[in-house]
């Protein structure tokens, strides 16, 4: 004959079978999948400094002081992306521009990182070339555009920032070369290299980085800011925009108002070249104090 507390724990668990609940001790974890691209000197994946990106460092504080996820990491590129962050799922990316297109399927957190904002790269030998849309160390990528006497290359699904991406958006080949692969910056150096791109779109430490990855000597390029748009550029933690979502990005951003940026402006801050590294780390602070949102 069962003894009562054997049968009480019978009659529980028949109750749970009936009711779809198990007597449990903890709740189950969700999962938080966050997707990651290899943008140096964001996120680096591979090589010696495999690692070593800004946000490498603040994706491990992240995790430990979120500790309601299991946390999962995948390697995407933009494209892939951003399709995982129209899904119905926990889906958050660490180094997302705010775009209103994008706040549609995406909910951001406050800034979690300030960057120098994106550029147009040239060959040096083609500078006397490209020196009708420079001006006062800008580049016009508007005139540019509009000239159709040559090509640019972009990483597909990527935002640039607001005033480029409203510049590109109407373009289409052969002026705008629009590449989807994994390594998209490189391979678009490369067609640049070879001459069937006269410019290249992207933020100087990474095409600096990837260049030396392809083999191309950084010195025989030059980066220009885009003539009217912002020095730099605010990055947020985005996450698919549905009641998970918002429930992540409420306690993210409860991380990150804790989370001292010293350390990541710094780290950010050492891979840029001298002169660009003590314009940042004197202008940083006081940009976005004073500048708009978007």
């Amino acid at each position: 004959m069962a003894r009562p507390r054997t049968r009480w724990f019978i009659h529980l668990c028949l109750l749970g079978a009936m009711f779809g609940v198990w007597p449990s001790t903890s709740h189950a974890q969700d999962t938080l999948t966050w997707l990651l691209r290899d943008l140096p000197p964001v996120t680096i994946f591979e090589g010696a400094q495999k690692g070593q990106g800004a946000l490498d460092q603040l994706l491990p504080v992240l995790r430990e002081r979120l500790p309601q996820y299991r946390h999962k990491v995948m390697h995407v590129n933009r494209a892939r992306g951003i399709q995982m962050l129209r899904a119905a799922s926990l889906t958050c990316d660490p180094s997302l521009l705010w775009t209103a297109e994008r706040a549609k399927y995406v909910v951001f957190s406050a800034q979690a990182f300030a960057a120098v904002s994106n550029g147009v790269t040239i060959r040096r030998s083609q500078q006397a070339k490209m020196a009708p849309f420079v001006a006062q160390g800008q580049f016009d990528l508007q005139a540019f555009l509009d000239s159709h006497k040559a090509r640019i290359g972009a990483t597909a699904e990527r935002s640039y920032g607001p005033l480029i991406d409203e510049q590109l958006k109407d373009i289409g080949p052969p002026t705008l070369a629009l590449h989807y692969g994994n390594d998209a910056l490189g391979s678009l150096l490369q067609m640049q290299r070879l001459g069937r791109l006269e410019a290249v779109l992207g933020y100087w430490p990474e095409i600096r980085y990837h260049a030396i990855q392809q083999g191309i000597n950084a010195e025989d390029l030059i980066f220009y800011p885009i003539k009217g748009s912002a020095p730099y550029q605010r990055t947020h933690i985005g996450c698919s925009d549905t009641p998970q979502g918002r429930q992540a990005i409420a306690r993210i951003d409860q991380v990150l108002r804790k989370i001292p940026q010293e350390q990541l402006k710094q780290s950010y801050a050492s891979w840029l070249d001298p002169v660009m590294r003590e314009q940042y780390l004197r202008d940083n602070p006081s940009f976005f104090q004073d500048s708009p949102e978007r």
